[in-house]
């Protein structure tokens, strides 16, 4: 075997010129050495390894210096290009292009409603939410709020200075006769528009002003809120909004169907209830007012009259709470029901829940939604489980699950190390978000906590019968908690007497009792066992459609610092 001496600097191979690369050894049957220098020895064997290094690096560096001549190349390629994009945009100028009398006029029509019309010439508006451009043809995709439709150009329609210009979000009018696309293609709805006349009613900017340049991924959530007018243009924040309106029509469905009326409460209060640290203020043409935190008291005072009732009624509430589940402002479904058990309040919860999630399921145009934004979701089985507050604390630490330790005023106990405790749940604790989130994501199924500790609710709660040795008087009062959020609806019977009712009220601070005569006066004029809950509808939303949190679930949510758009 022969011995080939390396170097990296050039030569012949012998002892006094080595070669600049052991490659010449890979075609020889030859031992290859290397040295750093003509001053080094050869000492060190060339493994295969290192060879592909050093080839790579001969590459890399021949990479290198190709590609001053290559980014030349390219920007030759792109000025010619620029030149002759010009060049096209300059001629297209001089193409009119008009509506062809000969054809059958178009029927105008939107797109949800294009699968009947078929065959036939039809014109249909909206905005240019995808454009793909060729040569001598072009594809748009058209959204108009109802639906999707591809439209195809081609010849002198795809010619015109509008088509070289045209831009996404751009509002247009196209007219054409609408086909079934071949069983090899794919389309929104099956079809496309092959399009005869078209114009542009409204051009959007291009460049940086352009909205793929305003939005994209690397958004930060702050932008997206200040520009959710924008975002709403996209297909999964529209879909939300499409299910919300679904399931709020189909709730409604359900609980006209069990014989409740629709009222609508008033936002605006002049009583304060649960205390007023939590509601917002206003002057209100120089009284004091607050803005609702619920309509439950309008509700009971309706029973009498009206029968079973329910409202949905946005709610405002002061809370600095920064979380995925919470806003300020929120849509809340709540119904109040006379003459019926504890039991059967659980029950009725549960049959609107189940029922509006399987009317939405049953229909082919929500099921879709769903579809798209939760794959996975399907209708809960019945009955719910039912887990009494006790139960639950005992569960929770069973399973191991903690929460922060706090002292008397609520702020957070620190280690030495300053993170937050960690204790045990007992009796008497708030079972806060995060552990609630877990119980129900471990239980993979929808639960009822229920008979909570009346210090823990509101004052107008029902009271359990007090139990020899309990530490804690029970209500009748129940929270519903789901897989992904937690509690999505909670609720209550009521107070029945009004002795009761007006010494729980004397317990609550900043509350004037005698401006609450309209509500107690429930309890002097013919008084009944009933009770009533609230659904967070972003909440129940965001659940269904699978939403990280619950201002996606919202038009335009709003949560402590953010009240724009």
């Amino acid at each position: 075997m022969s011995t080939t001496r390396v170097l990296e600097t050039t030569g012949s191979g012998d002892a006094g010129k080595p070669l600049a690369l052991a490659l010449v050894a890979s075609h020889a049957d030859v031992k290859p050495f290397v040295r750093k220098d003509a001053a080094d020895t050869y000492v060190v064997p060339v493994q295969v390894p290192a060879l592909k290094k050093r080839k790579s690096g001969a590459d890399g560096l021949d990479t290198r210096r190709k590609e001053p001549e290559e980014l030349a190349e390219r920007e030759v390629k792109e000025k010619i290009e620029r030149e002759r994009r010009a060049k096209r945009i300059e001629e297209s100028k001089n193409i009119v292009l008009t509506e062809d009398e000969s054809l059958p006029q178009a029927k105008k029509t939107k797109i949800r409603h294009l699968e009947h019309l078929r065959g036939q010439r039809v014109f249909v508006s909206g905005w240019v939410h995808r454009l793909h451009s060729h040569e001598d043809s072009m594809v748009i995709v058209l959204r108009d709020g109802t639906g999707y439709l591809q439209c195809a150009l081609s010849g002198k329609v795809a010619q015109t200075y509008a088509a070289l210009t045209l831009t996404l979000e751009s509002s247009v009018q196209l007219h054409g006769v609408l086909q079934v696309v071949p069983e090899s293609k794919t389309a929104p709805g099956g079809h496309e528009l092959s399009v005869d006349f078209w114009k542009v009613l409204g051009a959007a900017p291009g460049g940086d002003d352009a909205l793929a340049d305003k939005l994209n991924e690397k958004c930060d959530q702050s932008v997206l809120a200040d520009m959710r007018h924008l975002v709403l243009r996209g297909e999964t924040a529209s879909a939300v909004l499409k299910l919300r309106a679904a399931l709020l029509a189909s709730a409604r469905t359900s609980l006209v169907s069990h014989n409740l009326l629709e009222v609508t409460p008033q936002c605006l209060l002049q009583t304060q209830v649960e205390g007023g640290a939590t509601h917002f203020e206003l002057d209100y043409y120089g009284q004091r007012a607050f803005l609702t935190r619920s309509s439950q008291f309008y509700l009971e005072t309706c029973l009498p009259s009206l029968g079973d009732v329910f409202c949905v009624q946005e709610s405002f509430r002061v809370e600095q709470a920064h979380t995925r589940r919470h806003l300020s402002e929120y849509t809340h479904l709540e119904a109040e029901l006379a003459f019926i058990t504890f039991d059967d309040l659980m029950s009725h919860i549960e049959t609107i829940i189940c029922e509006t999630i399987d009317r939405l399921l049953a229909n082919p145009a929500t099921a879709a939604l769903i579809k798209q934004l939760s794959p996975d979701f399907t209708a809960p089985s019945r009955p719910f489980l039912r887990m009494p507050y006790i139960d639950a604390i005992q569960w929770l630490n069973a399973h191991g699950i903690q929460r922060e330790a706090a002292d008397a005023d609520g702020n957070a106990i620190l280690d030495a190390a300053g993170n937050t405790e960690m204790v045990a749940h007992a009796v008497g604790d708030d079972i806060g978000e995060a552990a609630e989130r877990r119980m129900t994501d471990i239980l993979g199924v929808p639960v009822f906590l229920h008979s909570f500790p009346a210090a823990m609710k509101a004052f107008y709660m029902k009271r359990l019968p007090a139990q020899d040795g309990a530490a804690h008087v029970l209500t009748e009062s129940c929270d519903l908690l789901v897989p992904g959020v937690g509690e999505i609806a909670g609720g209550s019977m009521r107070m029945t007497g009004q002795e009761e009712l007006l010494a729980a009220l004397e317990t609550q601070e900043s509350v004037d009792v005698s401006s609450c005569y309209w509500f107690t006066d429930q309890r002097k004029y013919g008084t009944c066992e009933h009770g009533g809950y609230g659904v967070g509808v972003e909440r129940f939303l965001a659940w269904v459609a699978n939403r990280h949190t619950v201002r996606e679930c919202s038009l335009y949510p709003r949560w402590p610092g953010r009240v724009t758009p």
